[in-house]
């Protein structure tokens, strides 16, 4: 297999690599002479131009292509409306902020949205009325400005997925005519999968300073909601395994456990054994990767990672709350940290995702885990870590993530230097706890590379979007990118 780091082909690439960066640098040399990549305001704009010139030059897909990819089994209508806005519409007075766990009213709405609003934090609950419920979701649709949105990790993989003409893409999970109508037409769903109506989750948005009442949001993020039951069973998963044998995938990617949380303790305790039997029908030769999502209860994260799910998927996605929580649940490394400061540090990551996979994942063999990837999310910059002999055109797919998280979050098809920022260090430490490299970021090759026993690590730095448009459904879209670029190697089975 040919890839980005190995002899004459990564040779070749470098050369293209060279001569991107070289008219780039040009560019840069006309409008304000060379520039020095160890200083930061001056030379911000000829790294972030250097960094995209070498992704263009280096992000090669891999020699073998997937064909067919099953996508399963989340999927819903997102509504975004404007959070103020609406409760006005619903005729509710501004008070104070109360957090519920669950919504039953139209006043728990209000209490619960306030207490998030007046921190500017994000927050998502189940709303137990079904009829209030659909009145509230039919007056957000309805509102003006409101915008709607294919939704669910699964749904909106399988989106990205279906840009790439020549991959077929099934998808498996609760979709009603209006979802039906807004998905992809070359995406295939299983008719058995099709319901008379939609699952709505009602995403409300506030901007920085937006004020309501004597209440003020100190930053912009959004509240979501739902009466979501199709997806917190995750109703679909014996339809989506059943419908495999026909459609014979290369890659199955699932999603959609985290909904399963809210159910309470004995629902989701029986309904995760009957899940965790069913994907154990998939054939052993296709690999499984799983999308995590934000879980709240440890007991369950520690189900899903110790005993149920992690040991029978191949590859998992996740960004830094998810990775942290998942460390505190099984008492893993820096599991005492409280929360991340400022952007993630690179040497606490790379602990944890080290001991995830030589834990829970198959660095030994002889393992009875099938875990041999994690790709790695947050603002700054990507990382996949992966068992040695198991996965190839790793380099190009963490790039290719890190590329279409630039580009998606300002709404762009492509990366625009004027629009984006570098937030990655330029030096870091490849572990905080043990003995580690000192590491760097060199823009012309804008992969850094280190080893841990045999598990590779690939690093790419994110060129963050400035005034991003929108950001829902973003880790989904850089899982999904860095998965079209990936491959499997023979080399060893899983």
């Amino acid at each position: 297999t040919c890839t980005l780091l190995s002899g004459v082909c990564g040779s070749i690439m470098w050369r293209k690599a060279s001569a991107a960066l070289l008219l780039a640098l040009a560019v840069g040399y006309f409008y304000g002479g060379l520039p020095n990549f160890q200083t930061s305001s001056q030379s911000n704009s000829s790294l972030e131009r250097a960094i995209s010139a070498a992704w263009e030059a280096l992000i090669t897909l891999p020699s073998r292509q997937w064909s067919k990819v099953a996508v399963g089994v989340n999927a819903c209508v997102d509504v975004v409306v404007s959070g103020v806005g609406l409760l006005q519409a619903l005729a509710v007075d501004p008070g104070t902020g109360r957090d519920h766990d669950v919504l039953h009213s139209k006043e728990d709405l209000k209490e619960t949205f306030i207490h998030y609003m007046e921190r500017g934090a994000a927050a998502e609950r189940f709303f137990s009325d079904k009829e209030v419920f659909q009145r509230i979701a039919r007056a957000a649709a309805e509102y003006p400005g409101a915008k709607l949105y294919v939704g669910g990790n699964a749904a909106i993989i399988g989106q990205k997925f279906a840009t790439n003409p020549d991959l077929m893409v099934l998808l498996c999970g609760p979709v009603g005519p209006k979802l039906h109508q807004m998905l992809d037409e070359q995406i295939v769903v299983p008719p058995e999968s099709l319901q008379e109506t939609d699952e709505f989750h009602l995403i409300l948005e506030y901007k920085a300073g937006e004020k309501w009442a004597s209440i003020q949001a100190p930053q912009a993020n959004r509240f979501i909601f739902s009466h979501d039951v199709s997806n917190g069973a995750m109703s679909t998963l014996e339809t989506f395994v059943a419908s495999l044998e026909e459609f014979q995938p290369e890659l199955v990617v699932l999603s959609g456990f985290h909904m399963m949380e809210g159910q309470g303790r004995e629902l989701w305790g029986e309904r995760l054994k009957e899940a965790v039997s069913t994907i154990g029908d998939i054939p052993k030769d296709i690999p499984i990767h799983l999308e995590l999502a934000s879980m709240t209860d440890k007991d369950f994260m520690n189900r899903i990672m110790q005993e149920q799910v992690l040991p029978v998927v191949s590859s998992i996605g996740l960004n830094e709350q998810e990775l942290l929580f998942l460390s505190q649940a099984a008492e893993g490394p820096h599991a005492a940290l409280p929360a991340w400061k400022g952007i993630p540090e690179v040497g606490r990551v790379s602990d944890i995702l080290f001991w995830i996979l030589e834990q829970h994942g198959r660095t030994d063999p002889s393992s009875e885990s099938d875990l041999t990837r994690i790709h790695f999310h947050t603002l700054a910059y990507h990382i996949l870590a992966t068992v040695d002999g198991y996965w190839g055109n790793q380099a190009a797919a963490v790039m290719a993530g890190a590329r279409v998280a630039s580009s998606q979050a300002c709404g762009l098809q492509a990366v625009d230097v004027s629009k984006v920022e570098l937030k990655a260090p330029l030096e870091f430490h490849s572990s905080h706890s043990g003995p580690g490299e000192q590491l760097s970021l060199n823009p012309e090759e804008p992969v850094t590379v280190w080893h841990r026993g045999n598990i590779t690590f690939h690093l790419s730095p994110v060129l963050v979007c400035k005034r991003p448009l929108r950001t829902v459904g973003l880790g989904d879209a850089i899982s999904a990118e860095g998965l079209v670029y990936s491959e499997i190697t023979s080399q060893q089975p899983f």
